[in-house]
């Protein structure tokens, strides 16, 4: 009967929760009376999309039961949307609400991107009995993991508007730039022409303080016995947050059979996965989509209906190698065979900019007269991040070529390359630097550079300099002393090919993907005062400045 159901369709399904609100579901399932296993899905974006109708019917036709749900204070819901704050106890009792249904067998599984991804891991840490397995796509981390900034990001405030009533806002009729370049933070709500609680709330709370945690589930893998599809793009806006869960299960989950069946996949996709071949100017060739709703009806098809398959014996990790444009299975995240390489930054002093001297090379510094390379930081002319204005996708594979004619951006860049080199897995910097305010902010980002000039940007990481030692330990530099930075890059897979050239830009402003850093050493997003930093970059034996990149040799 596999495929062949006809299904049978019941709108504003009413789930009691326990403190008495009620939630409004869509449930899709078989039309033939009997048990079958559920799917829950949770959004705050509207039940009744065309692509949640598709979803539903899919999984029905297949023998699924499928409740798609309005979250607290959404759409057709009862109850105040609170972002995340009650999602771990509503999502327990919607799955253990289903659970009970004279139409499910007590299986219950959970699917969803982006917020739904993140607040099946709310659920997931409270343990609902009937969970059987979840397939978490394009997932948020915990605060500050993603923006370690101690403030939202700018583009944060358009996804607060555009959630800001029980239906969708149109994000369309607001001028998102002028609102994103308002200071002071706190009040930038006002530019949208409507008061936004939550973001107002959030920037009283500038470091990772308890307010925080109380939304916080990467570190409680320990309570998630479950096998876990975790799906994710490179060019993801909030890709770092797929591979860390999936390391954090791997090694943490609570019994060895869920730590043996989580399974990763990265594509060459945005946050909307699997839906082009294409990112901007960049196309990854025919195989870029795949059948993803194959492989996720193969995953609940073992984990909820019990068919022995094979999906559970197969390669854990399958990630897509941009630049070589083919997939490949690998045993584990990092893969084993990394050789971990630093690159070194070079200099004579003036890489500021691609017409500069600035080198990267594998060679570490071996002259103490190495001179540093400096440059003006400006709040008021941020170097811009290559982006649309409103929260669906920021950034891709953009070309930074013509950015990088500013001399408040060093550019480092090797030779030519005499063979393709491939960088799979995350990447790190370290960075010695000094500046002469209290507080600002280094930026680092990975490119390809073409044989044309197209600088192809692959991925990119910041420190903001109060929050070196971690978002719960706040402290402003001294200025003048060299620290090491320590610069979280995300991830990546892509070839250099032979006759391109990798490349690295360090910056201390990438607007409006980060809040611009005011260099004032003041309390974050409450003021609008700023001045001017002189930052410089050390590259010396002494200072080994390098961004440390995964190769594979294959």
């Amino acid at each position: 009967m596999m495929g062949t159901y006809d299904i049978e369709i019941r709108r504003d399904v009413r789930i009691p929760l326990r403190d008495g609100v009620t939630l409004s579901a869509d449930l899709y399932r078989p039309a033939e009376a009997g048990r079958y296993p559920a799917i829950v899905v949770r959004t705050p974006y509207m039940k009744n999309t065309k692509a949640n109708h598709e979803n539903g019917c899919y999984y029905a036709r297949h023998g699924y039961a499928v409740l798609i749900v309005d979250v607290r204070g959404r759409g057709d819901s009862d109850g105040a949307f609170i972002p995340y704050r009650n999602e771990g106890d509503d999502g327990y009792d919607c799955i253990e609400w289903a659970a009970e249904q004279d139409w499910c067998d007590g299986n219950v599984g959970t699917m969803g991107g982006s917020y739904l991804g993140r607040i099946q891991w709310l659920t997931a840490i409270k343990q609902p009995p009937h969970l059987k397995t979840m397939i978490v796509s394009v997932t948020p981390s915990d605060p500050f993991v993603e923006w370690p900034t101690g403030t939202p990001t700018p583009m944060h405030v358009c996804w607060l508007y555009m959630t800001s009533g029980r239906i969708m806002q149109n994000i369309d009729v607001i001028d998102w730039e002028a609102v994103y370049k308002h200071l002071p933070l706190v009040t930038m709500d006002e530019k949208t022409g409507k008061r936004l609680p939550h973001w107002r709330e959030e920037l009283e709370h500038t470091h990772l303080d308890d307010w925080w945690k109380a939304i916080c589930y990467q570190n409680a893998f320990d309570k998630v016995d479950l096998p876990v599809l975790h799906i994710s793009g490179w060019y993801d806006d909030e890709q770092v947050g797929t591979p860390l869960n999936f390391i954090g299960m791997t090694k943490q989950a609570p019994s060895e059979r869920a730590r043996r069946n989580q399974k990763l996949i990265m594509g060459p996709w945005i946050h909307q996965i699997n839906t082009s071949t294409k990112i901007g100017a960049i196309d990854f060739g025919p195989d870029a989509v795949i059948d993803l709703k194959g492989y996720q009806l193969r995953w609940f098809n073992r984990w909820l209906k019990g068919e022995k398959n094979g999906i559970d014996a197969e390669k854990p990790v399958k990630i897509f190698v941009m630049g070589r444009n083919e997939w490949v299975e690998e045993e584990a995240w990092p893969l084993p065979n990394t050789k971990w390489t630093r690159f070194y930054l070079h200099s004579d002093g003036r890489a500021n900019s691609r017409f500069g001297d600035g080198v990267l090379s594998m060679h570490p510094p071996e002259t103490d007269e190495a001179e540093a390379d400096s440059y003006d930081y400006d709040p008021s002319d941020p170097v811009p991040f290559i982006t649309d204005m409103v929260s669906n996708q920021i950034g891709g594979a953009d070309d930074y070529s013509a950015i990088e004619r500013r001399d408040d951006v060093l550019v480092y860049s090797t030779p030519p390359l005499d063979a393709d080199v491939e960088v799979t897995g995350p990447v790190k910097m370290e960075l010695y630097a000094s500046s002469d305010a209290k507080d600002t902010d280094f930026m680092v980002k990975l490119l390809d550079v073409h044989p044309n000039g197209f600088a192809q940007r692959l991925t990119d990481g910041m420190v903001r300099a109060r929050f070196r030692n971690g978002m719960d330990r706040p402290e402003l530099i001294k200025p003048g002393v060299i620290y090491k930075f320590e610069i979280d890059c995300w991830n990546t897979s892509h070839v250099f090919k032979k006759g391109h050239r990798i490349r690295i830009e360090i910056a201390s402003s990438a607007f409006p993907k980060y809040d611009v850093n005011l260099n004032t050493g003041a309390p974050l997003g409450k003021t609008s005062e700023m001045i001017t930093a002189h930052q410089t970059v050390f590259h010396d034996p002494e200072h080994p400045s390098a961004i440390i990149l995964p190769i594979i040799e294959r």
